[in-house]
């Protein structure tokens, strides 16, 4: 029989491109969730489940009847850990694309439990948090010892955000970041520290401003890092300056009301702005460390027409390690779960081309992946 994938919060923008990717590269059988009543699915050859995360046991009933559950259900700020907890106790594996660290932190506390369970839970998979993280560990794999990592982003338009993650993007901009800078925590101000990166064409030179992402918070623990540097941007520039003027706005001003307005009032805005921009996707990681006793970079970059097609392949290509076998007992955040060259298979099955390049006027140095 087919192995049966549980798509919580399958609906939206990303969860439908999740569910893409597994029909096309796995042979699974996908059920997705909806918290009203749709008919989406049906042509796509999906099951369509009417499932609302406050009714508790009905969620648990959903996840006993499947063999993997992939939680894409955010904001993941407002999540607890009851989906994970039931697939603990429910034996059933677990992915999530989660970008929060609280909750992410609050997932990692019961990795002895999935371990006892022998279920493999891994985070944080998609494009931004997860090939991100595996570009990360590829890019310290090259050197001797990483010492510094520099992640940049860069989207066209509103890089095909559905009205979760804009959500998710006006509430990181109210908080302080808390950046791992010289071996310690300290806090830096949201969308802040406008720099100018090279990205590759046809992106080239764009503006990256500093942006909560929980590659800072697991990249440290993972590759013993001093420092973990995350810089998000918009193409055209003129969303930087919208954003940079949102991440200034009174916090007191931004109730969950205005937030949820501003959310849905901005998801109608760029449904049709764009259609003039596209929404692909830009990453470049550095990483930079010693190798054979010299300073050195590693550069990889990576770019997708279309990013939330983007995020479904990362998770999807993680879904088809785990669909295939592959067993890791625990919660883990993905660069520690799988290996870059673990995902070589998935990653050209797609055309995802990670490139790792020479930093202009350093000396990069680049082993396989491990």
């Amino acid at each position: 029989m087919a192995p049966k994938v549980l798509i919580v919060g399958g609906c939206g923008r990303v969860g439908r491109c999740i569910a893409a990717d597994l029909r096309r590269y796995t042979q699974s059988a996908v059920t997705v969730t909806t918290r009203q009543p749709r008919s989406f699915g049906i042509e796509e050859g999906l099951s369509v489940l009417t499932l609302n995360l406050a009714d508790r046991g009905a969620v648990e009933a959903a996840i006993a009847a499947h063999d993997l559950v992939i939680h894409c259900a955010g904001p993941f700020r407002y999540r607890d850990d009851h989906v994970l907890r039931s697939c603990i106790a429910a034996g059933v594996d677990y992915l999530d694309i989660a970008d929060n660290p609280d909750y992410v932190t609050q997932a990692q506390a019961l990795s002895d439990a999935a371990q006892a369970a022998g279920i493999t839970a891994i985070q944080s998979t998609g494009v931004f948090p997860g090939l991100s993280n595996l570009m990360a560990r590829q890019g310290a794999e090259a050197l001797d010892q990483a010492e510094t990592i520099q992640l940049s982003y860069v989207v066209d338009g509103s890089g095909g955000a559905g009205v979760t993650v804009l959500r998710t993007t006006f509430l990181e901009l109210q908080q302080p970041i808390n950046a791992w800078i010289n071996g310690q925590r300290q806090p830096v101000a949201p969308y802040s520290q406008r720099q100018r990166v090279e990205f590759p064409p046809p992106y080239g030179p764009c503006a990256v401003y500093w942006f909560n992402t929980i590659e800072a918070l697991t990249l440290p623990q993972s590759l013993a890092v001093q420092t973990v540097v995350t810089k998000f941007g918009s193409r055209p520039d003129i969303y930087n300056y919208l954003t940079w003027l949102m991440a200034r706005l009174p916090q007191a001003w931004l109730t969950p009301t205005r937030i949820e307005k501003l959310a849905q009032i901005s998801y109608a805005m760029t449904q049709v702005s764009d259609r003039l921009s596209g929404t692909g996707i830009a990453m470049r990681v550095d990483v930079t460390g010693q190798w054979q006793g010299q300073l050195t970079t590693a550069t990889l970059t990576f770019t997708h027409p279309d990013t939330a097609t983007a995020v479904g392949a990362g998770t999807g290509l993680v879904a088809q390690q785990l669909l295939a076998g592959y067993r890791k007992p625990g919660v883990w955040p993905i660069e520690q779960a799988l290996t870059p060259a673990a995902c070589q298979t998935g990653l050209h099955q797609r055309d995802l081309i990670v490139t790792l390049e020479h930093h202009p006027g350093q000396t990069t140095h680049a082993k396989p992946p491990r």
